[in-house]
């Protein structure tokens, strides 16, 4: 079939319509650009304005908790350097050999890098006296709670003796922890663990044993809770 030849009026009116289709395409892209730098910039934003947030709650905590960080030396059998898969619960545990601090079991986890007797370490340590030691960052998984290692943050507590509870000063340092923990990955009560749940393991002995007791942690964790959210809702 033989191809019509436009008039010089019908070529000006095609190109004129593609002309125009053209520039509204490129409009449209635009303006899809435009949407998509202002979405991501308010995200920026309002992520530095949460971390700001968080980073203001932790500098409190770290005073309120006497929290020091000295992770542990790289390693297979305690500081893999696996990657977190999110944080999705925190852990209690305690550490089943009374009377020692929480520097001698940070020790105890960096031994194991040398006299690779077994895979164990956990994110935090609470003392006898309170003092927090951080030995993990929270971005890498630690050896504590089998298959929960890949989303969940574990807490070791030292124990003044063999019943395994916690005393009074270690006691109130892993609610307030657990706590602040809750209020920065939005967990709930739901998602505070002990060893126990996980694999029936009898950790932490005397919360596993006293069930009373185990409860009442978990009451006075989520009333903390409620506390630093206000803290944290003055300070963002």
């Amino acid at each position: 079939m033989k191809r019509r030849i436009l008039t010089r009026e019908e070529w000006i009116a095609r190109k004129r319509r593609r002309r125009r289709r053209a520039i509204a395409t490129v409009g449209i892209m635009l303006l899809l650009i435009v949407a998509l730098i202002a979405f991501l910039v308010f995200q920026i934003v309002k992520t530095n304005h949460n971390n700001d947030g968080v980073e203001q709650l932790a500098s409190t905590l770290t005073k309120e908790l006497n929290l020091k960080t000295d992770y542990l030396t790289p390693n297979p059998y305690s500081r893999p350097q696996t990657e977190i898969n999110g944080i999705e619960g925190v852990v209690i545990h305690y550490t089943a050999n009374p009377g020692t601090s929480a520097a001698n079991n940070r020790s105890y986890f960096e031994g194991l890098a040398k006299k690779h007797t077994t895979y164990a370490s956990s994110h935090y340590i609470i003392g006898l006296e309170g003092e927090v030691l951080q030995i993990i960052p929270l971005t890498e998984v630690s050896y504590a709670s089998n298959e929960r290692n890949k989303d969940t943050i574990a807490i070791e507590c030292c124990i003044p003796d063999d019943t395994g509870q916690f005393n009074t000063a270690t006691y109130s340092s892993a609610v307030t922890l657990t706590a602040a923990l809750c209020v920065q990955f939005d967990l709930k009560e739901e998602d505070i663990l002990r060893h126990y749940d996980i694999t029936g393991k009898n950790c932490p002995k005397y919360y596993v044993e006293h069930a009373d007791a185990w409860e009442q942690f978990l009451e006075d964790v989520m009333e903390k809770v409620k506390e630093l959210k206000v803290l944290y809702k003055e300070q963002t």
